[in-house]
């Protein structure tokens, strides 16, 4: 019986289009546009100016506070302005802006191939050359990596957790990244397990992966006290509390941090990271990105500079299908749909989704027949119907009361309802307001 999360979740379509399609090198964009704000908590502030002439490497952004993460730049050349752009999530957002010429790199990085497996730092020294190199969490929450490392002197780490689950439908990105660079994210599992001074890590990994899953199991077996964990495919198993409670059978409360069941969870991508950053002084300046669709030309799998516009990715699998209706940045169930295709990739792009009109028409809207299909999907154990509709008739004391900040956002509700209500839309926008009203209270005190 395969392990997974004990309440609700969800079973999409797959649509693992891009699956088994090695890994492209992206062609390096003529601008990059890098954002200041690639990370939950403070953006970075930047530490270069117009004219100034940057290295691939070269630290250009510094963080902003305790939970921020200092930028580098993915591209040599010239700093042409420093701006505002349309991200992700439709808001203008600062950025800089760089003119790139050839491709030189900071000759501090190791660029060999060659794999370092001795990591003789200690556990301060290892978290503070993650922080330097700007590693956060490459899941999508973006988390700063550092920040996590380093839990509250009440909490005690027992064992790391990595999240190789890729269960959004259609992305590829850690999965390939599996089959291609095994070696080396195990080194970085073990750097992240002397970092938070643990000697037990899992590394969960959906069933639907049975390559990788025996790839990890076979180079695991040469590392003391790293296991795989096969799991059962479920969605949203990738989330942070879900994977705790499928990996070791402990549940995070309401209110609590992960931390409070002692695992310390991690992104497959992020360990990558992080070997690279330790053994190899490589910033994080470019990630694996899929990059797929059902009318696309070629569904691919890129190692994108971070900065490269999404159009120049697109171009690269053989430009925008005719039959587009949606371009979603990340996968379907949590990604959101894009204002334009020149919006530059971050530290969180994991994927670039094109729906065609059919995939991307949303049925209509239909009032709610009281069937609990999405109370019974919610793996949060909340009542989604109530959260909407409290939220669209502006009710915000009463959805806090809900306990709607406990929603992790994951659509599974929409996803089940048979009458196509926009639940997720709605809670997202009461979630917005009760945080502010959350941060008010917090102001006044």
């Amino acid at each position: 019986m395969l392990k997974t999360f004990s309440i609700g979740g969800v079973h999409p379509h797959e649509n693992k289009l891009s699956a088994h399609q090695p890994i492209i090198k992206a062609e390096i964009p003529a601008k990059a546009v890098i954002l200041l704000g690639q990370h939950i908590g403070a953006p970075a502030k930047p530490i270069v100016a117009k004219g100034d002439v940057v290295k691939v490497g070269t630290k250009i952004a510094e963080p902003g506070g305790f939970v921020s993460a200092a930028i580098h730049s993915s591209v040599s050349g010239k700093v042409a302005k420093i701006d505002s752009i349309v991200d992700a999530s439709g808001y203008a957002k600062p950025a800089i802006f760089i003119d790139v010429e050839g491709d030189e790199w900071e000759e501090s990085i190791d660029r060999s191939e060659t794999l370092v497996k001795e990591c003789n730092l200690t556990s301060e020294e290892i978290v503070k050359k993650i922080a330097d190199a700007g590693i956060v969490g490459l899941g999508g929450a973006c988390f700063p990596t550092q920040v996590k490392l380093c839990p509250p002197p009440a909490f005690k780490a027992e064992c790391v957790i990595i999240n190789a689950v890729e269960c959004e439908p259609y992305l590829t990105a850690d999965h390939q990244l599996m089959l291609e660079h095994a070696e080396e994210i195990m080194v970085g599992v073990s750097i992240l397990m002397k970092a938070v001074k643990v000697n037990k890590a899992f590394i969960g990994i959906e069933n639907n992966k049975p390559d990788a899953i025996q790839l990890m199991t076979k180079v695991a077996s040469s590392y003391a006290g790293i296991e795989v964990v096969p799991l059962k495919v479920q969605y949203p198993q990738g989330g942070e509390k879900q994977l705790i409670d499928a990996v070791i059978s402990r549940q995070v409360a309401a209110g609590a941090l992960p931390i409070s069941t002692g695992a310390v969870v991690q992104n497959v991508g992020t360990a990558f990271a992080v070997y690279q950053a330790v053994q190899k002084n490589k910033p994080l300046f470019e990630r694996v990105i899929t990059v797929t669709g059902k009318s696309l030309a070629k569904p691919s799998n890129f190692l994108a500079r971070i900065g490269t516009p999404m159009q120049q990715l697109i171009d690269a699998c053989g430009g925008l299908p005719e039959d587009t209706g949606k371009i979603i940045g990340g996968g379907p169930m949590m990604g959101k749909a894009l204002v334009n295709t020149g919006v530059p990739t971050a530290k969180g792009s994991s994927g670039i989704l094109i729906m065609n009109n059919k995939e991307a028409k949303r049925g209509e809207i239909q009032p709610c027949i009281r069937c609990a299909k999405c109370v019974g999907a919610c793996p949060m154990g909340l009542e989604p119907y109530l959260l909407a509709t409290v939220s669209a008739h502006g009710d915000f004391e009463r959805v806090e009361k809900e306990d709607i900040m406990s929603c992790i956002e994951c659509g599974s509700c929409q996803f089940t309802c048979p009458s196509n209500r926009p639940m997720l839309d709605y809670i997202r926008l009461g979630k917005g307001k009760v945080g502010a009203m959350i941060r008010a209270r917090q102001a006044k005190k």
